[in-house]
């Protein structure tokens, strides 16, 4: 039981990371090109700094999400 926790826990912070830094490259150039007011690392990992939920789960769903899509992407075209 610990040991899928473990698992879990080590899968879920890797999957959120490899999401996080993806969108914050991806957002870094499109705010540069824009102009637009740029978010720190830790905004696309966590959510914004403001946030009124204490717990924002949209953006680790989205990190998850374009982790997942990226490393399907990276297995399709490494076979």
């Amino acid at each position: 039981m610990i040991d899928e926790l473990v698992a879990y826990t080590i899968f879920h912070l890797v999957i959120n990371t490899i999401g996080g830094t993806i969108r914050w490259i991806y957002g870094s150039i499109w705010r540069t090109i824009f102009k637009k007011p740029k978010f720190s690392f830790k905004e696309y990992l966590y959510g914004p700094k403001k946030s009124k939920d204490h717990w924002d789960r949209q953006h680790m769903f989205n990190n998850g999400f374009v982790a997942i899509i990226f490393l399907i992407g990276l297995g399709w075209v490494l076979v």
